[in-house]
This record gives C-alpha cells, sequence and structure tokens, in this order.
C-alpha cells in the first residue's frame, strides 16, 4: 500500500505565492503585501495567475513528502520530472532480506500466471540472499531483483512543478501506481493549502480537451472536438 505524508512545506503556501505574484506590480515589500493579503484576495489572485498562464510565482512554495510502498517501476517514472529533488532508499546500503514487493491486480486477476509471478519473485530474492551468503557485495546482488520491488524515498517540489506533475500522472490513462501516488500526494496538499490543490488536477480539465490520441471518455480528443465544430457548420 502506498503511503505519502507531507513532512515539510512553505509555510502559508498560498499567501507566499499571491504576495510573490504582487511585488512584481507593488512598491511594497512583500512582507508587507503578506500582512496585507486578505484570504479573499489571495484566492482571486491565485485563480488569475493560473488562468493567465503566469505560473512562475508558484516556484516559491514547496513542499516535501515522504513517500513508500511504490515499485522501482513508478519511482523510474517518477524521476523523470527533473525539476524537483529526490532522496531514494538505496539497494547498494540497505539490505533487503526482508523483501517486500508490488503485484499489479490485473496480475492478481489471474490465478495461474499470479502464482508463477510469486514463484519468479521470490526465486530471484532466493537467488540475491544466496549471493550475499557468497559474499558478493549488495551492489552487484542486487541485480538479480525485479522492478517490482519496494522502494521509499523523501520528494520535493514545488508548487508549479505539481500543478505540471499532476497534469499528466492524475490523467486516467497514466499507470495506475503512480496515479494512486499522486491522488495522495493531492490529498497531503489539500491539508495546508486547499486552494492550490484544487489545481492539482488533469491537463483536460485545463484544456477543455484531451491532448492524447485516445481519450479516457471524461472529454473528447481535439480531433473529435474538430469534428464536431465541422458539423455545426
Amino acid at each position: 500500500m502506498i503511503y505519502v505524508a507531507l513532512i515539510s512545506y512553505t509555510p502559508d503556501p498560498e499567501r507566499t505565492i499571491a504576495a510573490a505574484a504582487r511585488v512584481s506590480t507593488s512598491s511594497a515589500r512583500a512582507s508587507q503585501l503578506m500582512e496585507k493579503l486578505a484570504p479573499q484576495a489571495v484566492d482571486r489572485l491565485l485563480g488569475l495567475l493560473i488562468s493567465s498562464g503566469h505560473l512562475s510565482p508558484f516556484e516559491h512554495a514547496s513542499f516535501t513528502f515522504a513517500i513508500e510502498g511504490i515499485s522501482r517501476v513508478t519511482s523510474h517514472q517518477l524521476v523523470r520530472h527533473r525539476m524537483a529533488s529526490y532522496t531514494q532508499q538505496s539497494q547498494r546500503y540497505v539490505s533487503l532480506k526482508d523483501f517486500h514487493y508490488i503485484t499489479p491486480a490485473t496480475i492478481s486477476a489471474k490465478g495461474e500466471l499470479e502464482a508463477e509471478y510469486h514463484q519468479m519473485v521470490r526465486a530471484a530474492h532466493a537467488l540475491y540472499l544466496k549471493m550475499l551468503d557468497a559474499g558478493i557485495p549488495m551492489e552487484d546482488a542486487r541485480y538479480v531483483l525485479p522492478q517490482a520491488a519496494e522502494t521509499r524515498l523523501v520528494m520535493t517540489m514545488n508548487a508549479r512543478e505539481l500543478i505540471h506533475v499532476c497534469s499528466l500522472r492524475l490523467c486516467l490513462r497514466a499507470q495506475w501506481e503512480i496515479v494512486e501516488l499522486f491522488e495522495k500526494v493531492k490529498a497531503e496538499v489539500e491539508k495546508v493549502a486547499p486552494r492550490l490543490a484544487a489545481e492539482l488536477k488533469p491537463k483536460c480539465y485545463r484544456l477543455g480537451y484531451c491532448d492524447e490520441a485516445e481519450s479516457c471518455g471524461i472529454f473528447p480528443t481535439l480531433a473529435e472536438v474538430g469534428e464536431k465544430t465541422q458539423r455545426k457548420r
């Protein structure tokens, strides 16, 4: 089961973003703007920034998450988002004698294949342990471990990158595990910055159409929108 905890974040993140945005058009100091901004003004300004695509002020608020229970499959996808910081549990230095791994529901639904899957993963782990007993260092023995292996990490992202990543990873066409991960990331952000969390959503909600080749069904593809427009003409 995926575990996500928000362990650190910019204090009053939404007000910080709003004050940063106001600095560009005000002679007042940022600290003065922080004090004067009413909650309604913060909400209104964040909406204006989003709708106008002026997202650089969102970089002034950052969030740090402790993440556990994801596979190496998902951590490999995650670190492709380069505007973030990651510190991951090392298989070089941490013994995996106590081994946990992820089983996708699609595999669990296939009885015989599920049995073969568990057999294969356990056999790989057994070989890993045998290698350790033979004196092979962990950094080399880990080569036999599958991508299903559980991992844990700490991730820090600023609010702008969170908006971008969620626009991709909350899409229903993304892989199930990373969708679940960012649903939990969003839930953690919602506890301290609900207005910002409302912007953590698939990009189709902002575009009004799906820009993938095939839609999940929530919004039509851009090609389908074009066809409807042509028919109306």
